[in-house]
């Protein structure tokens, strides 16, 4: 089994972390196994540990006043999450809940903020991740904004395609479509008048089975970025969607 230290490098927020400071942050890590529909922690609780995803998916939700909850994200591999409330000590604003089983490392909250104290370039590692964070959180909220539920929808299966270049591509949903919906912003029937809708650009469905005919032609409806293309840093997140939402203004 490979060394929590090798398992860590990869992900974004330790991979740019020399060896000495990786392999002091290691040693107080656990590997942890999650079983699907597992609650790994509740909103509102005080943060013991930082997460670091290796295998499965988990979702984040969060409950408005009125006791409802929605669906904020849903994780995949390399994901480290809860970074922001382990390192300032206050409460998780979400909850986590396993989808799937799901294998991840456990670094108990007080040793990663005292790295964090004593070690600079642990600092700057950790703000760096919590800015992807930050701007993977400001994408979907412009994605809300000025996108239709279809176009979401064609983004999301098109992350799902492992090779960049195909022109094809079929594939299980990862996630059942009742937290697909909640994620996407819309109920149920919209999300299946969603997959109505794509069927034009070569999506088929069969259960949660999803063949993509014709992948250059949905992301190009779907607006989605092309392959290869880096993630947009906070700074230019932040500002795309000041823009949007301007033309928005002005458009009405």
């Amino acid at each position: 089994m490979q060394s929590i230290e090798t398992l860590l490098r990869p992900v974004p927020g330790f991979a740019q972390l020399d060896g000495n400071v990786l392999e002091r942050i290691a040693s107080v890590g656990s590997l942890a196994e999650a079983n699907a529909g597992e609650v790994l922690f509740e909103e509102g609780t005080q943060p013991d540990s930082l997460y670091v995803l290796l295998d499965g998916r988990v979702s984040l939700t969060g409950t408005a006043p009125d006791a409802s909850s929605t669906v904020i994200d849903i994780l995949g591999p390399s994901s480290s999450f809860v970074l922001a409330n382990v390192l300032t000590d206050e409460p998780y604003m979400v909850g986590a809940q396993s989808v799937s089983s799901s294998w991840m490392v456990r670094l108990p909250a007080q040793p990663m903020r005292k790295l964090v104290q004593e070690e600079p370039s642990a600092a700057m590692a950790m703000v760096r991740a919590m800015s992807a964070e930050v701007a993977e959180l400001t994408r979907q909220v412009v994605d809300l904004k000025v996108r239709v539920a279809a176009q979401r929808l064609g983004t999301y299966l098109l992350s799902l395609v492992d090779e960049p270049t195909a022109l094809q591509a079929d594939f299980r949903l990862p996630v059942s479509k009742g937290l697909l919906a909640p994620w996407l912003g819309c109920r149920a029937e919209n999300l299946s008048r969603a997959f109505t809708a794509l069927r034009v650009y070569g999506v088929e469905t069969h259960g949660s089975r999803v063949t993509l005919h014709d992948v250059s032609r949905l992301r190009a409806y779907a607006g989605a970025r092309e392959p290869g293309r880096r993630s947009a840093t906070v700074e230019k997140a932040f500002g795309d969607a000041f823009r949007l939402r301007t033309a928005q203004t002005r458009g009405g």
